[in-house]
């Protein structure tokens, strides 16, 4: 903290020139992240506003941490086919979803029932990233999974509707406007937890979507066991997804609206991902036809 790097004076004693040379040395001497000096940087504007009462003026002068260019992991199709082979019941399902459709994480537990569009083959993601909608495919061989998840969840809501419950969580409030819309059948979650549980906000019991950690767990047992070494996750099905696409012949611009980038160069960075491994170019040393060892 800049107490000690400014050889122990008081807070009050200081201001944005000390605290911007202080994240500077981080950045520079400390050769720390960028996500630690935003840290370090939020942290000492709250001491000072909320704290000290004293509004430090914005600090242009600090030399900031570079954040990393790293391509995303991406799979190979056989895999992925590998790493889904692994997954298992409703796991499976959401993890063919995340990959055939492109979702972050928790696009894919929030999926409410009415977001599902089997007559036009699609999926409305609502207040994604960046608190946009955007439409993406259904995969047609998950056309048939998809309505058999959705006969046992009706089950599961008519039964929880018996026994008195049958509540979901709604957004924006709209349990207010909508007294009734939580128990309604469009409103409740394609991929429901298997326990009800009390909201510790409001006190009401409902029944939450599959926990994130649970899948993230799934998946991780599931890479382990399908040999794959690269560092993939969930969000790795989504990368993939991006990539076997433009392999496929997809525009960028198609790719964009299905991942819902606001620009285009964030989806760029697939096209980078397709030039190495070789594709874009040949190694010299092919050419030179050695014998082997």
């Amino acid at each position: 903290m800049p107490v000690h790097f400014h050889n122990k004076r008081h807070p009050r004693e200081m201001g944005a020139e000390q605290v911007t040379s202080f994240l500077t040395h981080l950045a520079v001497q400390g050769r720390v992240s960028a996500s630690t000096q935003n840290q370090a940087l939020n942290a000492l504007l709250f001491l000072y506003r909320e704290v000290l009462d004293i509004e430090l003026p914005w600090m242009n002068d600090i030399e900031r941490a570079k954040k990393p260019a790293r391509l995303p992991v991406v799979l190979t199709r056989a895999e992925v086919r590998a790493l889904l082979a692994r997954l298992e019941g409703t796991h499976w399902l959401m993890g063919s979803l995340i990959y055939g459709s492109g979702l972050r994480l928790m696009e894919c537990l929030r999926l409410r029932v009415k977001d599902l569009d089997f007559g036009y083959q699609q999926l409305l993601i609502r207040d994604a990233k960046g608190q946009k909608d955007r439409v993406t495919v259904i995969p047609e061989s998950l056309v048939e999974p998809l309505r058999t998840q959705l006969t046992r969840v009706q089950a599961l809501h008519e039964q929880d509707l018996k026994e008195g419950s049958g509540r979901v969580y709604l957004p924006h409030a709209l349990d207010k406007k909508y007294p009734n819309a939580d128990r309604e059948w469009g409103w409740q979650y394609v991929f429901p937890s298997a326990k009800r549980s009390i909201d510790p906000g409001s006190g009401v019991e409902r029944r939450h979507h599959v926990s994130e950690e649970s899948f993230q767990r799934a998946v991780k047992r599931a890479v382990r066991a399908a040999g794959i070494l690269k560092p993939a996750s969930v969000h790795t099905l989504r990368h993939s997804f991006a990539t076997h696409l433009l392999e496929d012949g997809y525009d960028i611009r198609t790719v964009q609206e299905l991942l819902g980038h606001s620009d285009v160069s964030t989806t760029m960075i697939y096209t980078h991902v397709l030039q190495k491994g070789g594709r874009a170019a040949r190694s010299p040393l092919d050419r030179l036809a050695l014998p082997a060892g």
